[in-house]
């Protein structure tokens, strides 16, 4: 069944008409081995992976949980692996499989804390020790049209920040101060603010952090 924190009827049917916009900072992945195994989960349409080809990586796997987009990104990308995720924030990898996790726009469409929670435990344990993650995501706007429909919803989803929108979605807005205290087991390492359009055409303040997971003592 599709819940607020998985949404799969919504992005199957979105799948084929939205467009993804936050940025792949390149310089954050120059330490990185082009032959590193490297994770692109909630990949949708697969934008990202293919950028990352581009510039020289090869071993990607992209996962989703929207059997449609998986099947738009076979589509674009025929020559990259994808999954569908059926059980979803679990993967089907064993432990300390990858030496990067790319988290793009994904948090936004987890509302809930405690499945947040859920999602970055299961990224830090299929990361290899002093593997990174990359979270690319969309902080509290202080628009007027933003703080209205996060006091609408408040109450009923029980966080400051969440809001439907009106094609059907279910999305999330961050405090700084809420991803700091979701990413706190792992080593930040760099940040920044972003200015992005959204999936549904508004422009909107983002951040992307890239933490790195403690190597074991």
């Amino acid at each position: 069944m599709s819940t607020p924190d998985s949404q799969i009827a919504y992005w199957d049917t979105a799948a084929a008409t939205k467009t993804f916009t936050h940025p792949l900072h390149l310089p954050w992945l120059d330490g990185i081995s082009r032959h590193a195994a490297v994770l692109d989960y909630g990949c949708g349409y697969g934008r990202t992976m293919a950028e990352l080809e581009q510039h020289g990586f090869g071993n990607l796997l992209g996962a989703d949980t929207s059997p449609a987009m998986i099947k738009r990104a076979q589509h674009l990308h025929p020559t990259m692996h994808f999954t569908t995720l059926s059980e979803p924030p679990a993967l089907p990898s064993p432990h300390a499989e990858f030496d990067a996790v790319l988290l793009f726009a994904v948090l936004t469409c987890v509302p809930a804390d405690e499945s947040q929670h859920r999602l970055i435990t299961e990224l830090n344990r299929i990361l290899k020790p002093g593997g990174i993650l990359y979270v690319s995501d969309l902080l509290l706007q202080d628009d007027e049209r933003n703080r209205r429909r996060y006091s609408k919803y408040a109450t009923g989803h029980g966080s400051y920040g969440v809001f439907e929108t009106g094609d059907g979605a279910v999305c999330r807005h961050h405090s700084r101060e809420w991803l700091t205290i979701l990413l706190a087991g792992f080593e930040v390492l760099s940040s920044r603010t972003i200015v992005v359009p959204t999936m549904n055409g508004h422009e909107s303040t983002g951040i992307q952090i890239l933490v790195r997971k403690p190597t074991a003592t």
